[in-house]
């Protein structure tokens, strides 16, 4: 009887604990409750939940919280524009999301068939193994060693190799998280916004002679390209040339000069520039047009040449009238 006695005091310690315990645990709960704001939860269940980390911030709980804070609600570019607008909706205000965003850039041209191998590469498989032979397998040290890091690393399916070697970007699934960027061991893919339509896509610092001994797309520091942009937005330094994307109209007029293709340009359906009725022909955008894309005598209506129109924008900044417009 003494034992069972001891057991049902025991129990009735412990119970009394237990309550003591759970009554000083629901004091504190709300003693010390964190108010949460009620968007907090509407915002991250808005959010892609990709935890990419494209839009600055640490996953999309770590968005949830900047935005809340007042951080801008187009940053994510998974979500694209109807995400802007879904937390526009949330925050009470206005949607407005940025027209250029960062996307990935392969810059390299120099797949197999245009730049070739030192020696036969039988190691594992992976740009970053292959790097730590001798710099890499391919005669160009600055180029594309082609065995895919940055295609495994894109969580989005944006990357896929081509029979060449090279990787292709898909800049419509790409988000911009960097992790192509960072798988790399050469840096050949780098971040762009995605209205800067041309590019140059190399990244040898090279003298012109050894590039064309080894590569048949590659930079040569030949100045074509600076000499042929009228608005001063490319220089060559170290034998390479590069943008100035604050200075570029993507007119596509380097492009058509280089003599190797190292620079392209995504440049099909652009708007041309059309002049309206209310052309005074005053000539001054003739005057400014870069390729002698506009004719007309003075006094006269004048017209376009969309031929020849490079969709710079020049006439209309210069346009007095404004009756110039890109359609």
């Amino acid at each position: 009887m003494g034992i069972f006695t001891t057991i049902a005091s025991a129990v009735a310690v412990l119970g009394g604990f237990g309550l003591i315990f759970g009554a000083g645990l629901a004091f504190a709960a709300k003693k010390f409750v964190v108010e949460v704001d009620p968007k907090a939860e509407e915002i991250l269940t808005a959010l892609p939940g990709a935890n990419c980390g494209a839009c600055g911030f640490p996953g999309c709980s770590g968005y949830a919280d900047a935005i809340l804070q007042g951080a801008a609600i187009d940053r994510c570019p998974v979500g694209g524009a109807s995400l802007v607008e879904k937390l526009a909706e949330i925050m009470g205000v206005e949607a407005s999301a940025s027209g250029a965003r960062p996307v990935a850039t392969v810059y390299c041209r120099g797949g197999e068939a245009e730049c070739g191998k030192r020696w036969r590469y039988e190691g594992v498989e992976t740009c970053e193994a292959a790097q730590t032979i001798g710099g890499g397998d391919k005669q160009c040290t600055y180029g594309c060693l082609g065995y895919g890091d940055c295609f495994r690393a894109c969580p989005f399916d944006a990357i896929n190799m081509n029979d060449n070697g090279l990787p292709v970007i898909d800049e419509e699934k790409c988000t911009g998280c960097e992790k192509c960027v960072v798988a790399c061991p050469r840096g050949v893919i780098g971040m762009r916004p995605n209205t800067a339509l041309v590019q140059v896509r190399c990244l040898s610092e090279d003298r012109g002679a050894a590039v064309r001994k080894i590569c048949t797309t590659g930079c040569i520091g030949c100045g074509l390209c600076a000499k042929a942009c009228p608005f001063d937005a490319i220089t060559v330094e170290n034998n390479l040339a590069s943008i100035d994307y604050s200075k570029c109209r993507n007119c596509g007029l380097c492009v058509a000069k280089c003599p190797t293709k190292a620079i392209v340009g995504q440049l099909e359906g652009r708007p041309k520039a059309c002049i309206g009725e209310d052309c005074i022909g005053c000539t001054i955008c003739k005057k400014a047009c870069p390729v002698d894309a506009i004719s007309g005598e003075l006094k006269s209506p004048h017209r376009v040449d969309p031929a020849k129109c490079v969709s710079c924008g020049l006439c209309v900044e210069k346009c007095p009238k404004n009756t110039i417009t890109m359609q």
